[in-house]
């Protein structure tokens, strides 16, 4: 793990900029102390290349307002070069944070948007603190018209500030609106085009101030039975789908080969299949492959027949399902139990 003393920097001083609203400002030793582990993606890259939180921030004068920050520059990548052994050493970084570090009110991660609700969830499921954790990212580059990157980073940082905050798992911050992790979905490239799948998002964050009028009620964080401190990796899990007319011709070839698990897109309606990836679907639940269904559609619950060896993943969207499942065997491959898993979190 990299040390956290030759990466933090603080960034405060020198940083001013014009009070937008009447209200009091407290003194720089009385704010709260957040804390920004960075990992790239649009929101730090430039016309000219990729850049550090460090210099992002400074292009941010308002954050003195709400917080005193330090950055960690964990890694410098783009979302889709994101795996699991990069989640799993920046799960054990945020914990070490704030185990290590009491005065710390919350961790801004900043992200490309590619796979922001991955990391989040895989956050959400592996962070063993009740302080928040926010992701951040942008749909547009930094520096460029219409950039929405720095308002949003703004945003994380007064959000984890907030008492209100605590205990409530792990965000996505995009477009003024606090989204749970869990929820959470990318539908496209432009601001705006993360929604919740239909369960609403957590609060919003407003000129004035920041409102909850939410909390999640499914397992995470500080609640959570995974740990991934003693681990490197994850068990494999691929994703299959369904569609009009799909064959079998895939799922028989999975046959012997070394996968952790399954996860497996349905039609949105009760357990419909292609007819004939149905037969190779079962032989390989019959032959111990943990399968989890999940919705083609996104929203909504995925069901199975009781008498099948299959999973439901609940409403969960096939990444998100993977996720989980590839943490669930960690634990156990005993399919009661993750079905218990995939109903508690």
């Amino acid at each position: 793990m990299k040390s956290l003393v030759s990466v933090l920097a603080v960034l405060t001083a020198g940083l001013t900029g014009p009070l937008l609203y009447s209200q009091s400002v407290a003194t720089e030793s009385s704010l709260p102390l957040v804390k920004i582990v960075a990992t790239g993606g649009t929101i730090a890259n430039t016309p000219g290349g990729r850049i550090s939180a460090k210099d992002v921030i400074r292009d941010i004068p308002d954050i003195t307002r709400y917080a005193r920050v330090e950055v960690l520059d964990y890694v410098r990548i783009g979302s889709s070069s994101m795996n699991p052994k990069v989640w799993i050493g920046l799960a054990n970084t945020i914990n070490e944070i704030l185990e290590t570090e009491p005065e710390v009110a919350g961790i801004v991660v900043t992200h490309g948007t590619q796979t922001t609700e991955e990391t989040a969830y895989f956050l959400n499921l592996t962070v063993k603190s009740d302080k928040p954790v926010a992701l951040a990212a942008s749909q547009r580059r930094h520096g460029t018209l219409g950039n929405d990157g720095d308002r949003n980073l703004l945003d994380a940082i007064r959000v984890v500030s907030s008492p209100q905050a605590r205990g409530k798992g792990v965000f996505v911050i995009l477009d003024e609106e606090i989204k749970a992790s869990r929820d959470v979905l990318k539908t496209g490239r432009r601001p705006g085009a993360f929604n919740t799948r239909g369960v609403g998002v957590l609060g919003y964050i407003d000129p004035d101030q920041v409102t909850f009028y939410h909390a999640p009620v499914r397992r995470h964080t500080y609640q959570s039975e995974f740990d991934v401190s003693q681990i490197q990796g994850l068990p494999t899990v691929e994703i299959m789908s369904t569609a009009a007319g799909a064959s079998g011709v895939i799922l028989r070839a999975l046959k012997g080969l070394e996968l952790g698990g399954l996860i497996f897109e349905g039609f949105p309606t009760f357990q419909r299949l292609a007819p004939e990836q149905r037969a190779p679907l079962q032989a390989l639940a019959e032959g111990g492959l943990p399968i989890v269904i999940t919705n083609r559609g996104g929203e909504g619950r995925a069901q199975v027949s009781p008498d099948d060896l299959f999973i439901e993943g609940d409403n969960l969207p096939p990444q998100k399902a993977r996720i989980l499942l590839m943490l669930a065997l960690t634990r156990t491959k005993d399919l009661k139990e993750i079905q218990r898993m995939f109903d508690e979190y």
